[in-house]
């Protein structure tokens, strides 16, 4: 849920641990009283003033740097007062406990508490009040966090594109189009008996069309957008001895898992987040499939079942030594028809064969061929992963994505393509056609914040850190 908006906040804006800097930020209305008692001077707007941070008696705290941003001009839109200290964390708690404390202190000149209810910010909290003063929209405040936890150098440039609105300029365009279209319909609708059509007369087929079109290109790159920041899950099958620890390995160019040639060697599950060509791939390595009495051995098997389940793309390992073994074929055979089984419909199953260094003339298989020892065919894997997943390179650039606006971004396809079925009956139902306009602009607002429930703005800002 929304936290209560009107109290004065506090927090430690900087991560835990030690450091040069750390920031104590405050915000909330009229802060001149609790800055004359911790900085014991008035501060010029937006000028960093160096100075010692005083305790109750006088004494300095720290020395450090404070800058005040009045209202409406700062990151909330609030008064925000930034103490930058030396960033250890006793220091810093002691700023933040000085900051509660002058703020209960009674004012000599008014009487009454310097900052009445100032209480520590919970988390996303100054992020939640830029979005609701109007400082950011939702999808920029998102895109704060996506920033803060990227985990490539393509995750934080796309998600710099979101935090300076790209992506919220897309969304407003479409929605504009959408609002004007629903003007035309809805004067349709108003002026029957008008001779005019104005839906005829404004070519509103071409403007839907044209409409359909920009959506299919930002669902295009908000795809791109949520595959950079959610990655995808890769898990590696195959029989015992087939080289899935080793593949592991030479993914991630790293040794990871336990490489032997006694089989059984993996009993849990061995995970690497990879990155191929930007785009996150969280690859995991898991025990070889097959029959066992083996109690650890079976453990290892029923979580190797539980990451394959879950996965968004299977790599099916086969050994090519082994390739004219009936035996082993059989096993293969066994573990594609239980994936077949227990995959849900959509998720690909790579064949791939391994050991291609072993073998004298690998035979033509359907798949891959590669050596995990070598590095032959890694390259190829890559590639093949990145064009399972779905990525593309966007030459305009992509902005950072995520899984709900991908999903919006659907149910308002799915409104207008409803909406563009109507329009092209022979005789359309106007109301209808308006409904459906409606409901896709209300999604696209879902995006930005201009229309969303209180229980997911709560949600969102609940999943940022304290002091943003």
């Amino acid at each position: 849920m929304l936290s209560n908006t009107t109290d004065p906040i506090v927090a430690v804006a900087t991560a835990a641990g030690r450091g040069a800097v750390g920031i104590v930020r405050v915000s909330g209305a009229r802060l001149a009283p609790l800055i004359a008692a911790v900085c014991a001077k008035p501060l010029r707007p937006r000028e960093a003033t160096y100075l010692p941070f005083r305790d109750a008696a006088g004494e300095p705290v720290d020395h450090g740097l404070a800058i005040h941003f009045p209202a409406p001009h700062s990151f909330t839109g609030e008064d925000v007062l930034e103490l930058q200290a030396h960033g250890g964390a006793v220091v810093l708690q002691l700023l933040l406990a000085r900051c509660l404390e002058a703020a209960a202190e009674v004012d000599g000149a008014t009487g009454r508490a310097r900052l009445p209810g100032l209480r520590v910010a919970q988390p996303g909290e100054f992020s939640q009040r830029a979005f609701l003063n109007g400082k950011i929209d939702l999808a920029q405040a998102e895109a704060i966090a996506d920033l803060i936890d990227a985990s490539t150098e393509a995750a934080a440039r796309s998600a710099g594109r979101s935090l300076s609105g790209a992506f919220s300029r897309e969304i407003h365009v479409l929605r504009d189009a959408l609002v004007h279209l629903r003007m035309l319909v809805e004067a349709t609708l108003d002026f029957p008996e008008e001779d005019i059509d104005f839906l005829q007369k404004a070519d509103a087929a071409g403007q839907l069309a044209a409409l359909q079109a920009q959506l299919a290109a930002v669902r295009r790159r908000a795809q791109q957008g949520a595959l950079l920041r959610e990655g995808i899950k890769v898990v590696i099958a195959g029989q015992p001895n087939a080289g899935k620890s080793s593949l592991l390995n030479a993914l991630a160019g790293a040794e990871l898992a336990i490489v032997s040639a006694v089989p059984g060697t993996t009993r849990d599950v061995v995970a690497q987040t990879i990155q191929i060509h930007g785009v996150p791939v969280h690859v995991a390595d898991t025990a070889g499939l097959r029959e066992s009495h083996d109690e650890v051995e079976q453990i290892g098997i029923a979580r190797a079942w539980n990451q394959i389940e879950s996965a968004d793309a299977v790599l099916f390992l086969h050994d090519l030594t082994r390739a004219d073994d009936a035996a082993y074929a059989s096993g293969d055979g066994d573990i594609l028809a239980s994936l077949q089984c227990k995959l849900p419909n959509g998720v690909p199953v790579l064949d791939v064969w391994n050991k291609h260094d072993a073998v004298s003339a690998a035979a033509q298989r359907d798949g891959l061929v590669l050596s995990a020892k070598t590095g032959f065919g890694i390259e190829a894997l890559r590639s093949r992963l990145l064009d399972i997943a779905g990525w593309q390179a966007v030459p305009e650039g992509v902005y950072l994505a995520r899984a709900r606006h991908v999903q919006a971004l659907r149910q308002v396809a799915d409104h207008v393509d409803r909406a563009a079925g109507q329009l092209a009956a022979r005789l359309p139902a106007l109301d209808l056609l308006a409904e459906e306009l409606r409901l896709a602009q209300n999604a696209l607002n879902e995006i930005t914040g201009e229309f969303g429930a209180d229980e997911l703005l709560g949600v969102i800002f609940s999943r940022f850190c304290i002091g943003k």
